[in-house]
């Protein structure tokens, strides 16, 4: 049998490998969709995935590939020979009538390649399992984590010289210095604390920590109504706690000033329903994607994080929140799985070179005292991945008198930014309007009354 086994052909199925590249030259729109699933390793046969190779190498360059400017490259690397010339480049156009299909032609390349990915992990578990010197746990350990890695969707890297480095980073230097804005990144839609952050910016893990109640959800929905809404930049949101109807009513809400007990009751006037129509169509328009996944798996968020990016084009992802995101090795203690996913987000984040904003639960202590990093609930991993971490800090609702429900226009929140890697540290003060769910800023005046 083992022989049998051994002399098996690796799985593979060199159709979908052409049908792969025929659609990537039929039509250069194909490409990023390709991406999320394909390596060039990822095919078997070595023509295949030369082609590949310098079909991505023409992409990063601004060049479309066809079978001309594919021809081209190979032919000045001295490859073209090895993949079967001109005439194989040119055939693969001709095995598709369409490039519809690109994303069920990859996940067929991919999942062979996984096949024989599979194939040399477990034969290297069985060799590991003969070898006397090796402990079983220890030959299991690296089972579960060669596994674990398999099932990850691979992330590429690169090695650069200082000069290359050093080269774009003046770029960006000179490009804020003929900009000069204070705001680099991605506004917060809050003035004061953009001044501290210059914005949200690429590849930073940014935590809003809060205890039950205190608005984390309504914070966030507030600044992803500011960058979506406002500024049309495409944002990306995921709900783990509530539905994604449920958090569009608050939107709406939110949006159209309209106490949401109003519109979930319907007891709506002329002028109300008019202010929820034209809020309705403001989010109609905006660039926001909504990921409804209740109990989502680390897995599944990284790869709904790499669709929005490469097919919505998402500047920003908030996740609401990262407590509830499930681990896939549940046979870890919480807090391990916690520290998992938080340096996952970090490293998802700088794959997809945007900013990711994870809302986090607080433990009880941060109640009675102002909360501080050791605040954050179940893992001390969370502030150590984050490049900025804030907390919502105040009365809650419930605690307050009824007298102050019934004056006041709204709650007041310091927003404690307690940690960034990059920059200052202070506290900003806000205005939560809980009946909208919305926070605004919060202007003190010159007697000390506070206003919106």
């Amino acid at each position: 049998m083992a022989a049998e086994l051994k002399d098996l052909v690796p799985p593979h199925d060199i159709l979908a490998e052409q049908a792969t590249l025929g659609a990537l030259l039929l039509d250069k729109a194909t490409l990023p969709i390709a991406i999320q699933y394909l390596r060039a390793d990822d095919f078997y046969s070595f023509a295949n995935g030369k082609i590949y190779d310098v079909i991505l190498k023409l992409y990063d360059k601004n060049v479309e590939a066809d079978i001309l400017t594919v021809t081209r490259e190979l032919k000045q690397e001295g490859k073209l020979d090895e993949v079967g010339g001109t005439a194989y480049i040119a055939s693969l156009t001709n095995i598709v009538p369409s490039s519809a299909n690109i994303e069920y032609y990859s996940q067929t390349v991919q999942n062979y390649s996984l096949k024989r990915a599979l194939i040399r992990v477990s034969n290297e578990i069985i060799a590991q399992s003969h070898d006397e010197s090796q402990e079983a746990r220890m030959v299991l350990e690296e089972t579960q984590q060669k596994i674990f890695e398999l099932s990850d969707t691979r992330q590429s890297f690169r090695i650069r010289s200082a000069r290359e480095i050093v080269s774009d980073t003046i770029k960006i230097i000179e490009r804020l210095y003929d900009l000069k804005q204070n705001v680099t990144g991605i506004p917060s839609g809050f003035e004061d604390l953009d001044k501290l952050t210059a914005g949200f910016q690429p590849s930073e893990l940014i935590i809003i920590g809060a205890r039950p109640s205190m608005g984390k959800t309504a914070l966030a929905l507030s600044m992803a109504s500011e960058i979506a809404i406002k500024k049309k930049i495409p944002t990306g949101f995921f709900t783990l706690e509530m539905s994604d109807q449920a958090l569009m009513l608050r939107l709406i809400s939110s949006e159209a000033e309209i106490n949401a007990n109003v519109i979930r009751t319907g007891f709506l006037n002329k002028l109300d329903f008019q202010k929820l129509l034209e809020a309705a169509g403001n989010i109609y328009e905006a660039p926001l994607y909504i990921v409804d996944m209740p109990n989502m798996k680390l897995l599944d968020l990284r790869a709904q994080a790499r669709r929005l990016r490469s097919h919505q084009k998402v500047e920003i992802i908030f996740i609401d929140y990262i407590t509830l995101i499930t681990s896939e090795n549940f046979r870890l203690p919480r807090h391990e799985q916690i520290a998992e996913i938080s340096r996952s987000l970090k490293s998802l984040a700088r794959e997809l070179n945007i900013p990711i904003v994870a809302l986090s639960q607080l433990t009880r202590e941060a109640e009675k005292d102002r909360p501080n990093l050791s605040s954050i609930r179940e893992s001390g991993a969370i502030e150590q991945d984050a490049d900025v971490v804030m907390f919502l800090h105040g009365k809650r609702e419930a605690d307050r008198d009824p007298a102050e429900k019934e004056n006041e226009d709204g709650i007041e929140r310091d927003l404690i930014l307690a940690k960034q890697r990059n920059g200052p540290v202070g506290t900003i003060n806000l205005l939560l309007r809980s009946k909208f769910a919305k926070f605004v800023p919060l202007i003190k005046t010159s007697d000390n009354n506070s206003i919106a």
